[in-house]
């Protein structure tokens, strides 16, 4: 948890800092635990010639044996005794929905006798829950929700203007979730900060082999699956909506139920398409494209089900896309063979290297290549009918740090680097790590903590660079990792 915050941090994306980790010593506190022994792994899954998918089509087959890939979770098996720890968490602010999903409730329960009043203002509770929102306007959006508001004790100003503001950083915030791959695993209302920062590091987990349920969590169901987190955002988005929604029509008088539809149905309809346009905006920029770009939407939607189809890693195939466009910067180019080979990797060379768990086959290859040739074709066309042509250089000293303040002009090459992380603390790692340290070297921790404050870097063992980071952590997790408890799943 500690070293995931920080790493979040380095990605760009808004979260709480670990502020420091203090660990009992040796004699002090302990804690039991169920846990994962080595015996603990998920189970095999069955084959496509399996009898038992005997009646099903080969898609159909594919489809189930994918699912039960992220499903097949087990329960921890063994007693283990822990030294007690304590990351303390820095932030403006700790307000989460779940704070106002109560504090509304009890105002509400507080109903008006006068039809035309919808609720009783003069209570406690519903004093609290103004209290709540001019704390969280202060704390988290002062220049927006506080100070043009609090003089005039505007409260329907003020709540308006905090939800314009969560629609806005908890869009963004699942959006790059999903760009880095991370999967929350419990993202409730109750686990969502109103200032749309990631908060709750229990159960997350990078992803390794991509699909779009991923959740480390065994509790975590589709519902907080990987590509269900922007869905998951909105849900949560909802409750914030509905309990500040008293607070708006307070002073509605009569018509006050048919302005609540309105103002609710109005909010919510332009939160659905915030939502939708940053995960869009996320996939075209991760293709090379201008975030308003709407041709690496479509590029996404064909490529989605052939990396899930091929067992790809998340990380290595959007890196290696990457350099892809920095060893072919000229959109003219047409070797769309040797950008498949680049794209592939050689595990024979380099083990580990390739972002496929299994090697493709004849018919994917051909599905990645005219993939490729695609999306070349599709950035030319990009380029040639925009406004403002974007350059073909690979220079990495212009790469900007944040891939939504980029230029319209920036390079294809800039827009990936900045969007797709070449290091991400993956779970085997993570566990490698405190291993380590629980025996008490914690070198490992240290060199992770370094590894994760330049995620965009190369950190290839060249000049600058003596630690060769791409050697040790640049590559698929190791084949153990993706069945064993506590490392693939847990609880």
């Amino acid at each position: 948890e500690f070293l995931a915050s920080e790493a979040m941090h380095e990605l760009g994306i808004r979260t709480t800092r670990a502020l420091s980790l203090v660990v009992s010593e040796k004699g002090g506190d302990t804690s039991n635990r169920p846990w994962y022994s080595d015996r603990n792994k998920r189970g095999p899954l069955p084959t496509l010639d399996d009898p038992r998918l005997a009646s099903y089509s080969l898609e159909q087959r594919k489809q189930i044996i994918s699912q039960l890939s992220v499903q097949q979770k087990n329960d921890p098996d063994v007693m283990i005794s822990e030294p007690c720890a304590i990351t303390t968490r820095v932030s403006p602010s700790f307000v989460r929905i779940g704070h106002f999903d109560l504090f509304a409730r009890r105002a509400m329960a507080g109903l008006a006798d006068d039809d035309d009043v919808p609720y009783d203002t003069t209570t406690d509770a519903w004093k609290e829950l103004e209290e709540l929102m001019w704390h969280a306007a202060f704390r988290d959006y002062k220049e927006s929700a506080y100070d043009p508001f609090v003089e005039k004790k505007d409260a329907k100003g003020a709540s308006l203007a905090i939800l314009k503001g969560a629609m806005v950083n908890i869009s963004n915030l699942v959006a790059d979730w999903v760009r880095v791959g991370f999967a929350q695993g419990n993202f409730n209302a109750d686990n969502c900060l109103v200032a749309g920062r990631t908060m709750d590091y229990g159960p997350f987990g990078f992803m390794d082999e991509y699909h779009p349920l991923f959740a480390k969590w065994t509790g975590s169901g589709e519902h907080f699956g990987f590509l269900n987190q922007p869905s998951a955002g909105y849900a949560n988005f909802v409750v914030l909506a509905e309990s500040l929604l008293p607070l708006i029509v307070a002073d509605a008088g009569e018509d006050w139920m048919k302005e609540e539809q309105r103002v609710k149905k109005e909010i919510l309809t332009e939160a659905q398409e915030v939502f939708q346009e940053e995960i869009d905006r996320v996939f075209r920029s991760k293709l090379g494209f201008d975030q308003h770009e709407e041709s690496g939407s479509d590029l996404w939607s064909e490529l989605e089900p052939m990396m899930r189809e091929s067992r790809t890693d998340w990380i290595l195939f959007w890196r290696r896309l990457t350099m892809v466009m920095k060893e072919y910067p000229s959109l003219d180019s047409t070797a769309y063979g040797d950008m498949l080979d680049l794209l592939m990797g050689n595990d024979e060379v380099v083990k580990g290297s390739s972002p496929f768990y299994e090697p493709l086959s004849e018919n994917y290859r051909s599905k990645f290549l005219d993939w490729i040739t695609k999306w070349r074709k599709a950035l030319k066309e990009a380029e040639s009918s925009s406004d403002d042509p974007m350059s073909t250089s690979s220079d990495d000293t212009t790469v900007p740090s944040n891939w939504r303040t980029l230029p319209s002009n920036a390079t294809p090459y800039e827009r990936m680097k900045i969007s797709n992380p070449k290091y991400v603390l993956r779970e085997w790692m993570l566990v490698e790590a405190y291993g380590r340290a629980s025996k008490g070297d914690e070198n490992m921790v240290f060199e992770l903590l370094d590894l994760v404050s330049d995620p965009y870097g190369e950190r290839d063992g060249g000049d600058d660079d003596d630690d060769n980071y791409e050697e040790k952590y640049f590559k698929r997790a190791p084949d153990e990792a993706l069945t064993a408890g506590g490392t693939a799943f847990m609880s």
